[in-house]
């Protein structure tokens, strides 16, 4: 049996926590699921139970989601926290990127969408939004810009570096072709391996990934 893992759900409506409750019921990496209405519960409900992953709602009553993830996030280093919520202004991403979330994401993600987002953020992995993409990558790169060049531990060749690096600043395949001289199928065959090799789902998130971690130096 593979490891298990306790979740706490932040979410002030009881439909919403009820319809995540039962879809996360029968998984079989989840062992137990609690439940916080607010800021303060969720607190109080962290104290008492050993929870891995956090899912926070940003709209709660009295304290908000984001002054609440800044403070679990303070408070439990190892606690990931994915941010589900339909608020998506620049400055409650940047704030909740900055305390250190794994994940952002919309609440019309589908539930099976959702439940293997949960098993690759607890394997390591980031996921961020499409619609939130532009902020993440602009904040990565202000919070990692005077940090160390990372291990490379995904094995990237020399010319998958440099596929990343034009990916990473906004290049499409068809101007990456150009820049590096190759054909566009190469190109496609490197950003497939790129996506691979760094076990993410697509350019978007290769780029996040590549500049939070900065991969790339």
């Amino acid at each position: 049996m593979g490891k298990k893992y306790n979740i706490l759900l932040v979410e002030d409506h009881a439909l919403t926590r009820f319809a995540l409750k039962t879809s996360l019921r029968d998984v079989d990496f989840v062992d137990n699921v609690y439940e916080a209405s607010c800021a303060q519960e969720a607190y109080e409900k962290l104290a008492l139970y050993d929870i891995q992953l956090v899912i926070m709602d940003l709209g709660l009553p009295g304290i908000n989601g984001v002054k609440a993830t800044q403070e679990i996030k303070k408070m439990y280093k190892k606690i990931k926290v994915i941010v589900l919520t339909s608020h998506n202004e620049e400055d409650e991403v940047v704030k909740c990127l900055e305390a250190g979330i794994s994940a952002y994401c919309s609440k019309d993600i589908k539930p099976d969408k959702l439940i293997e987002l949960i098993s690759d953020i607890m394997n390591g992995n980031l996921w961020f939004d499409s619609a939130v993409s532009r902020y993440v990558l602009n904040t990565t790169r202000t919070m990692n810009s005077h940090k160390q060049k990372s291990d490379d531990t995904y094995n990237l060749t020399l010319k998958e570096k440099k596929v990343l690096s034009l990916l990473a600043d906004g290049n499409s395949n068809q101007q990456i072709a150009k820049k590096l001289n190759i054909s566009v199928n190469t190109t496609k065959v490197h950003v497939c391996n790129i996506l691979q090799k760094l076990s993410v789902d697509d350019r978007t998130q290769a780029a996040i990934k590549a500049i939070k971690e900065n991969i790339l130096g």
